[in-house]
């Protein structure tokens, strides 16, 4: 999945999951004492195995719209507004919750495909969507003077929807790279991102490593017995199962998909899987609301 470095380098958790207590900013795994220490399932290896962008994907025949998707990047950004809303989901601000209208073609409309299992760019509370992401359609919608409509799918659907011009615009944490861009057209990148490893918590494998390297290099030795888990249509897919256009040689491990982040760790916590692969942020908050349950 995808991408501003110098602004969210101190950026650091956010809450994951649906029914799970939410994140606290001031609050990591690594850091929990006590009682929270002893009931730790899992962890994050803080060691950065991928740098990414994340982006828009607009459809390819509304040059306009991504015009003023571009246009309106750079204008959040240089008032200050994105950091706001950042702060909402990393700091200490309130997130603000987002309603979706229904889908009537004879309205004027702004058509957002979303994968809504993703924190903190996009996720639920009951029938309302937060996420960095979902706030920023929600302005995107008011700047062009339309109603905004969410629609909801598979991760792995979304540049497909846009694609096929069912939406107007892709919001998921998407990472730029060719293969989407057969079926979107990017916007700027507007946020950095990376892969993150993430082990039970008495795992000690990997705790002196210091580079993607020495990561790798532990993971090369193993073999198809172990299994690491994605969410599928990811960057983290992407990384475990080798993709030549990235530059990544793929695991000797197994590749196991699920539909987000989420379900994937609490396999790992069942003992299913030896590992998970996913980006930094949902990594470091789903570890920490799993961890947080007693």
């Amino acid at each position: 999945m995808k991408k501003l470095s110098k602004v969210l380098s101190i950026l650091l958790c956010f809450a994951l999951v649906a029914g799970f207590a939410a994140c606290s900013a001031n609050q990591s795994t690594s850091s929990n004492g006590g009682d929270a220490a002893q009931a730790a399932k899992v962890k994050v290896i803080d060691v950065d195995l991928t740098s990414e962008e994340y982006a828009f994907g607009v459809d390819k025949d509304q040059a306009d719209l991504l015009a003023s998707v571009n246009e309106f990047i750079a204008e959040i950004k240089d008032s200050g507004m994105f950091d706001e809303i950042c702060n909402k989901y990393f700091g200490d601000g309130t997130p603000t919750p987002v309603t979706s209208a229904a889908l009537d073609p004879s309205k004027d409309q702004l058509l957002v495909a979303t994968n809504a299992a993703f924190e903190p760019f996009e996720y639920t509370s009951g029938d309302q969507y937060l996420g960095i992401d979902m706030e920023i359609a929600s302005l995107l919608a008011q700047k062009l003077d339309k109603e905004l409509v969410i629609q909801n799918m598979d991760f792995d659907s979304v540049c497909l929807s846009v694609g096929q011009h069912k939406s107007d615009i892709a919001m998921a944490g998407l990472t730029i790279n060719e293969e989407r861009k057969e079926y979107v057209t990017f916007s700027e990148s507007y946020y950095s991102a990376a892969q993150k490893l993430i082990v039970a918590a008495d795992d000690t494998e990997f705790d002196s490593c210091a580079t993607a390297d020495d990561v790798v290099a532990i993971l090369n030795a193993k073999d198809s017995t172990t299994k690491i888990g994605v969410q599928n249509g990811t960057t983290g897919q992407f990384f475990v199962e080798g993709d030549a256009e990235w530059g990544f040689d793929g695991l000797p491990a197994t590749c196991v998909g699920y539909k987000n982040g989420s379900l994937a760790v609490q396999d790992l916590v069942n003992g299913n899987l030896n590992y998970v692969i996913i980006d930094s942020a949902p990594a470091d908050c789903i570890t920490e609301a799993i961890n947080s349950v007693a």
